[in-house]
């Protein structure tokens, strides 16, 4: 029996490959990252905790001094005020964390993504791979935050049960633009500029106060800014006061998802193929 050629044999097994679908190459990204930080729960455990020592602190103990604020004409406690805050920031902060440390020690250090680019996934897979674990690690700590938020009582309508399709949405958009951004980091120190913009959008967003405490120009330019867009939608649905501007809320961080996930395509291939 006469054996094929081995430039035959190559030919045959590259043509048998069968590229994965963007679901399946997903799916795995994410598993990866899963089996990697399955030994490192305590990290997930502290991310959980800070939004929760903030609405025991500022909410209830900063609460019992503050009469409440009405919301969409309804009058609610300090503490129902501050809480959907809190939701949006802790799935906007766990978006951050992994999609700007973790994605840049990746990129830069241990060289990952270029590893990933010798099998049959694309810089696509890897865009679409990391934003949804950013965006399953930042939803995740929101929905263990809005179980607190049941058992406390803070939850005024079943508007609420939307609220984890909401922060999913908070972290797809951040977890989008933040790797977008970590792209043109060159070093850590390059990372003073994220807790740059990450501090005042966490204290102004109007996550403690109502935003009509500011006047004109500021107040224009507060509400323009994404977590305050994730802060009216969580809001809004957990205290039944849902208007235009959740819809107005919705399109805004569906759109920067969508704008960060082309650009983070566009990075990659500037990086990784070039």
């Amino acid at each position: 029996m006469r054996t094929p050629p081995a430039s035959a044999l190559l030919a045959s097994d590259t043509t048998g490959v069968t590229p994965l679908t963007p679901s399946a190459a997903t799916r795995l990204l994410v598993l990866r990252n899963y089996t990697v930080y399955r030994a490192a729960w305590k990290l997930f455990l502290s991310g959980f905790l800070e939004p929760v020592f903030y609405l025991l602190s500022i909410g209830i103990g900063v609460g019992a001094l503050v009469n409440g604020f009405e919301v969409g004409g309804k009058e609610v406690s300090y503490a129902t005020f501050v809480a959907p805050g809190m939701l949006a920031a802790s799935a906007f902060n766990g978006a951050l964390l992994d999609s700007t440390f973790n994605v840049f020690f990746k990129l830069k250090y241990v060289k990952l993504y270029d590893q990933m680019l010798a099998t049959p996934l694309s810089t696509g897979d890897i865009a679409r791979g990391e934003i949804a674990w950013g965006q399953l690690r930042g939803s995740t700590y929101a929905a263990m935050f809005l179980l607190v938020m049941l058992c406390m009582g803070l939850i005024e309508s079943w508007w609420a049960v939307l609220a984890l399709p909401a922060v999913l949405l908070i972290g797809f958009a951040f977890s989008a633009v933040c790797m977008a951004a970590t792209t043109w980091m060159r070093n850590f120190q390059d990372f003073d500029k994220i807790t740059l913009v990450q501090l005042p959008l966490f204290l102004f967003s109007a996550t403690f106060f109502p935003v009509d405490t500011f006047d004109g120009p500021v107040r224009w330019v507060v509400e323009c800014t994404p977590l305050y867009r994730g802060v009216v939608l969580c809001r809004e649905l957990t205290t039944g006061t849902v208007s235009i501007e959740s819809a107005i809320s919705v399109v805004y961080l569906l759109v920067m998802g969508l704008a960060g996930l082309a650009v983070v395509r566009r990075r990659l291939d500037a990086l990784l193929l070039t």
